[in-house]
């Protein structure tokens, strides 16, 4: 977004929609030397949506404050206000331009469109900016340059997978094998896996790179349980390894349904917590991104409420405590609740909270926005791990998609950093049937 001026110095004009706003409050600071047109109809969206409590009505209110920022400084923002980025930031209204006779004048959406077309009547070189695919294909049908807000945007296709196989020659393979462990100066980032193999034999070690140092260590190949979980394949493995690590206090695990991601952080949760004492506290939350878009449509009281939203959380962790039900038939999912030791939480709740000694684990965490991601990560206090699963291929948010979700942005934002562990499972393990809807869905 930064390189905004034609080669002739012709101005841009960035109409910009609600939904960005919604997206990041303070989006406008990204379009730098030119014209950046709020039309009429967004602040009037953005006023109907700041008395919510919810994310969206907080970036609401964070946006009308940016925006009453510039205004105060003087000017008039029918004019323009000079912005710190170099821009025009301007307020205008629909009114010149008649639309189709299809479109309503009364939806926000269609007035928002009708400014830009306004100003591409009157010369203007006019971009819409908006989140909102049929909003931008509405605009692009009646002529307009609609383009997403993509400062904040991944390629999915490119994104960092937390492993790669790594070819070496034999000598080094084996004395990889007898020191577990080799002095690497390729490029890997810090807790990266690789694979290593030679050219001629099948057998593999797998590695973790620790940037401190610049070894590769070896992972023993040995078969382990965790909570009675044991990995299916190598990629679970590597994960484990992550989560069962205390000096990594975030890590990311993206895959598809079946692969295991939220079944092995919640089991790495329970030893951390229940018998190695790490934490305590294994928090877990999931967006509520359903069709309502509310716990409160919901009957019941707040945990009423929850439980239709977190079932599939009950559903991992009684087959977790059944695998160990020989070892203590007494201690099902509600003794761990009402002993403080599990809590189960929407993402609505934890915002403001200081999470010191938790295990944090959220769930579907692929329908967050970046912004979202940042406010829970910004939350972990003092000894507090946490985990985001999720499938960037399984949004639910309507503004979002594979590469702007806030867990594709993480990924990509902390690959390298010492604090940091990501693996991206791609081995469906849940069953036969899973396996073949994956690949043929």
């Amino acid at each position: 977004m930064s390189k905004t001026v034609n080669q002739n110095g012709t101005v841009k004009s960035f109409v910009i929609d609600t939904n960005v706003f919604i997206h990041k409050p303070d989006a406008i600071s990204s379009f730098r030397d030119n014209e950046v047109i709020i039309p009429l109809a967004v602040l009037e969206e953005l006023d109907n949506l700041k008395r919510f409590s919810d994310e969206k009505g907080r970036n609401a209110r964070h946006a009308i404050r940016f925006l009453d920022a510039y205004a105060s400084r003087g000017g008039s923002l029918h004019q323009g206000v000079k912005m710190d980025n170099g821009s025009l930031l301007k307020v205008v209204r629909a009114g010149s331009t008649d639309l189709p006779v299809d479109l309503k004048h009364d939806k926000a959406d269609n007035r928002i469109i009708q400014t830009a077309l306004d100003l591409q009547a009157a010369g203007r070189q006019v971009f819409f900016v908006s989140k909102d695919i049929n909003a931008r294909v509405k605009a692009e049908a009646l002529g307009l340059q609609a383009v997403d807000y993509e400062k904040q945007k991944v390629d999915i296709n490119s994104m960092y997978q937390g492993w790669r196989e790594i070819q070496v020659k034999r000598d080094t393979f084996e004395k990889f094998k007898i020191d577990k462990k080799l002095d690497w100066r390729d490029a890997l980032k810090s807790n990266e896996f690789a694979l290593l193999k030679t050219a001629d034999e099948n057998e593999v070690l797998l590695g973790r790179y620790m940037s401190q140092s610049g070894e590769m260590r070896l992972i023993p190949n040995r078969r382990f349980s965790v909570s009675g979980i044991k990995p299916l394949n190598i990629e679970q493995k590597m994960a484990f390894e992550l989560l069962l690590d205390d000096s990594i206090p975030l890590i990311t695990l993206l895959g598809q349904a079946g692969t295991g991601k939220t079944l092995i952080a919640l089991a790495a949760g329970m030893v951390k917590v229940t018998d190695e004492a790490k934490y305590n506290r294994l928090l877990v939350s999931r967006p509520v991104i359903p069709m309502g878009k509310d716990i409160g449509y919901l009957p019941g009281d707040k945990d009423e409420k929850l439980s239709h939203w977190m079932q599939p959380i009950f559903d991992n962790l009684d087959y977790i405590l059944g695998i160990n039900k020989k070892k203590d038939e007494e201690k099902g999912v509600d003794w761990f609740i009402k002993n403080n030791l599990i809590e189960i939480e929407a993402l609505t709740y934890i915002r403001g909270r200081s999470l010191p000694d938790q295990f944090l684990i959220v769930d579907e965490a692929q329908n967050l926005s970046p912004h979202e991601i940042k406010t829970i990560v910004s939350r972990a206090g003092r000894n507090t791990k946490v985990i985001l699963t999720g499938d960037p291929y399984q949004i639910d948010s309507p503004y979002l998609d594979s590469n702007s979700n806030g867990l594709s942005y993480l990924v990509e934002a902390f690959k390298g950093q010492p604090l940091y562990g990501h693996v991206t499972l791609s081995h469906t393990e849940r069953s036969d049937l899973a396996e073949l809807a994956a690949q043929l869905l």
